[in-house]
């Protein structure tokens, strides 16, 4: 039985920020968000398939950030390792200039990066979690073994608060709204029914009280972005607005919180708890040392799926 405690642990700030149910709105805080890098949009509209199986991606891309954060140190090796191979032949093409480019780029993936563990930390503490300073930045140079996964050097992605503030401040003038990015946001923001259900069914949740309460959901991911990037979508991005989600999302988070965490979380979640509490019973400390990188032959970096 394989007891180890994988790339993180018991005693990490990711432990303790990913138990949050709340990270889901984090994760389509953060779609909104990458949706806003021209390249990285292309990227996706040009070889993702999301628009017609968003759930599907949902799941995919949910199931390998559980195995990266929970799962055993070879678990998120191979979780990395297939998403590199699965990345490495796909190309797209630049809206503007028509350059062919490598979705695999080091600018590309550290964007998909920053803009997911940025919108993990900042959705979970606007809603009410409280991490101190050293914490934040430890959660972000914690994240930094997460990068390595998908080819990234770490010593290249920001790892402090300062940093990412530094970061976001570089890269802002690149960033701007396609013809991609506008449909993306829509298709974010109302998105079909599951399609295998039956036609009641998906008539129900496209028109229900499902769509409203999904309408609210995707409302308050928007509010959470930063008034930077809302004005970049065609908003004001006015204070009232981030007031409205942080309101919005605390209350989701209670809500969430009422729900026993037996009935959410995943296999992948469990098993973890299951390791560490018999490292606890067994009077070892987990250790939170750097874990060693995997050794795989010198190719160029891949990139991290930004997917519904």
């Amino acid at each position: 039985m394989d007891e180890d405690l994988g790339l993180f642990g018991p005693g990490s700030v990711t432990w303790k920020l990913h138990g949050e149910p709340i990270l889901l709105l984090a994760g389509l805080r953060s779609l909104y968000l990458q949706a806003l890098h021209p390249r990285a949009m292309a990227g996706v509209a040009q070889n993702s398939s999301y628009q017609q199986d968003p759930w599907g991606r949902l799941a995919r891309t949910s199931d390998y950030v559980a195995t990266v954060i929970y799962g055993t140190t070879g678990q998120a090796q191979t979780a990395g390792r297939r998403l590199r191979q699965m990345h490495a032949r796909m190309r797209a093409r630049d809206p503007f200039t028509g350059t062919e480019f490598r979705i695999d780029s080091p600018e590309l993936l550290r964007w998909v990066h920053v803009t997911e563990v940025e919108s993990f930390l900042t959705t979970v503490t606007r809603a009410g979690k409280r991490l101190t300073p050293a914490e934040i930045d430890g959660y972000y140079a914690e994240q930094r073994r997460a990068a390595a996964l998908v080819g990234l050097d770490p010593q290249t992605v920001p790892g402090s608060a300062a940093e990412i503030a530094d970061y976001y401040a570089q890269i802002r003038p690149e960033l701007r709204m396609t013809p991609d990015a506008a449909r993306t946001a829509f298709f974010l923001t109302a998105p079909p029914a599951p399609g295998k259900l039956n036609a009641p069914l998906r008539w129900s949740l496209n028109l229900g009280p499902a769509r409203w309460a999904y309408l609210g959901v995707a409302s308050t991911a928007y509010a959470l972005l930063p008034s930077w990037a809302q004005r970049l979508y065609g908003t004001l991005g006015l204070p009232t607005t981030a007031l409205y989600g942080d309101l919005n999302a605390r209350m989701l988070r209670l809500a969430l919180r009422a729900i026993p965490h037996s009935l959410i979380a995943g296999d992948v979640y469990r098993s973890a708890m299951e390791r560490a509490a018999r490292h606890t019973a067994a009077g070892e400390k987990p250790a939170q040392e750097e874990p060693a990188r995997e050794k795989r032959p010198q190719t160029k970096p891949t990139a991290e799926t930004i997917a519904v």
